[in-house]
């Protein structure tokens, strides 16, 4: 069973970066692949990416290629969304969820989920 907390959200200018954390508490952490979402207001929830319980592969969605990058310390029990050149549209809750199916693009495939962390890019 995970326990997921999100961390590092945060107002940022257009252009600018953010690190997002998603931290387990609990000893099985390693055996989860690994997911971001995010949820704008008024808007469905949106996959943004995913990485595998090593590390390796891991998958971005076209929308944030290029800008995003996802990676994973497991002695940390953390995963990492680094986000840099954000956009006005990357505007949202970002939680992260783990599920046992490697690294999937699908939310139903992910049975833990974090509370979320609010990202806001606006000038």
């Amino acid at each position: 069973q995970l326990q997921l907390v999100e961390s590092g959200g945060g107002l940022v200018q257009p252009g600018g970066s953010l690190r997002l954390s998603c931290v387990d508490s609990g000893f099985t952490f390693n055996r989860y692949g690994i997911g971001w979402f995010r949820q704008a207001p008024g808007k469905e929830r949106e996959w943004v990416a995913c990485i595998t319980r090593s590390g390796t592969p891991s998958n971005l969605a076209d929308s944030v290629k290029g800008r995003f990058t996802i990676s994973r310390d497991n002695a940390k029990n953390t995963v990492y969304l680094q986000m840099n050149s954000l956009k006005p549209e990357d505007t949202g809750t970002y939680s992260c969820a783990g599920t046992y199916f490697g690294c999937s693009d699908v939310a139903r495939d992910y049975y833990y989920w974090g509370q979320g962390t609010q990202v806001t890019v606006s000038s």
